[in-house]
């Protein structure tokens, strides 16, 4: 059965530059990177280039189960609620500052980067551009990926900025042998109850016997279309959801004044899956735009990277309780 979405999480008109990455970056520099030599906490200014080190301690924290949402090589916010994330998860004191006892459990001689080979279906189903415009994204058959190289960026985990770094004369043409970071494989187990913490900009999903499966950073609302308060539950979950547009329930896009029903895909409004809530029209999904999760606000939903918001539509069920904290 299509379930049709008729909340909208999408990031206001509040364009973000993202950062200038270097000509190019090395897969070995990457994977030999001494993680220790890095700073405890984010540096006062963001550097002009990536650094290896933070590429690689992003993969770590990822495979461990605490997201730093993209892997994009900077110390931001959502690196230090990963470190945080990482602490919770092994019952260490939290504070979000990597130190040697964050270093020792993150230890991990797999190469955070490795080579991919491009195949022919990473060339298919892809489209030449998503328009802003609702009503021309409505006519639409999918809203895919409209790259080889955003596609791949997506599937592992990464900026496509650092991806295109990781390989700077690459055509991205099936059959080309490609450098990729390598988060491993989705989280797995079952998610009894999920925190949704408003301040620090994160879900937490918790396990039936109380411990932390894993740490996401997540948008959630903003000032003007706040999320929900108290404890909901999971209705069910809708991969590759249709998005019904109505601008009488959710908002005014351009100058759509009439209902729309958009395609899925994972450049729709609400990305590849969502998890749908009790509480009417509020739900947690994905996003086209990973790189802004929690940079701009959504209009009340929750908002994760879509290879998040899928881990986490793959361990949870319809009744798991949701809580929203302050």
């Amino acid at each position: 059965m299509r379930n049709t979405i008729r909340h909208l999480a999408l990031s206001t008109a509040l364009t973000l530059c993202s950062p200038a990455f270097a000509a190019s970056i090395d897969a070995q520099a990457v994977n030999s990177a001494d993680i220790a030599a890095l700073p405890g906490e984010a540096p006062n200014a963001t550097p002009s280039e990536p650094d290896p080190a933070i590429v690689h301690l992003q993969v770590l924290l990822d495979r461990a189960g605490a997201s730093p949402g993209v892997i994009d090589g900077y110390f931001g916010e959502n690196l230090s609620k990963a470190v945080a994330g990482f602490e919770a998860m092994r019952d260490m004191p939290v504070d979000g500052k990597l130190d040697n006892k964050v270093l020792d459990r993150l230890e991990d001689k797999v190469p955070v980067i490795q080579a991919y080979v491009i195949t022919a279906d990473d060339a298919k189903d892809l489209v030449e551009r998503i328009p802003k415009d609702y009503a021309e994204q409505a006519k639409m058959e999918h809203l895919a990926y409209t790259s080889v190289e955003e596609k791949l960026a997506e599937r592992f985990h990464m900026d496509v900025g650092l991806l295109k770094a990781l390989n700077p004369a690459a055509g991205f043409t099936p059959g080309e042998k490609i450098e990729v970071a390598m988060p491993g494989a989705a989280k797995s187990g079952t998610v009894k109850r999920i925190e949704i913490r408003r301040k620090s900009g994160e879900a937490f999903a918790f396990a039936e016997d109380g411990s932390l499966l894993s740490v996401y950073p997540a948008t959630i609302g903003s000032e003007d279309s706040p999320s929900p308060k108290g404890t909901h539950k999971v209705k069910g979950v809708s991969r590759m959801p249709v998005y019904s547009y109505n601008p009488k329930v959710n908002f005014q896009q351009g100058e759509n004044k009439k209902a729309l029903e958009l395609p899925g895909g994972p450049n729709g409004p609400v990305g590849t899956v969502w998890i749908d809530l009790t509480e009417p029209t509020y739900g947690i999904h994905g996003t086209p735009e990973p790189e802004l999760i929690d940079k701009v606000g959504s209009h009340g939903c929750v908002r994760l990277t879509n290879w998040d918001a899928e881990e986490l539509a793959g361990m949870v069920k319809p009744g798991v309780a949701v809580k929203f904290i302050d």
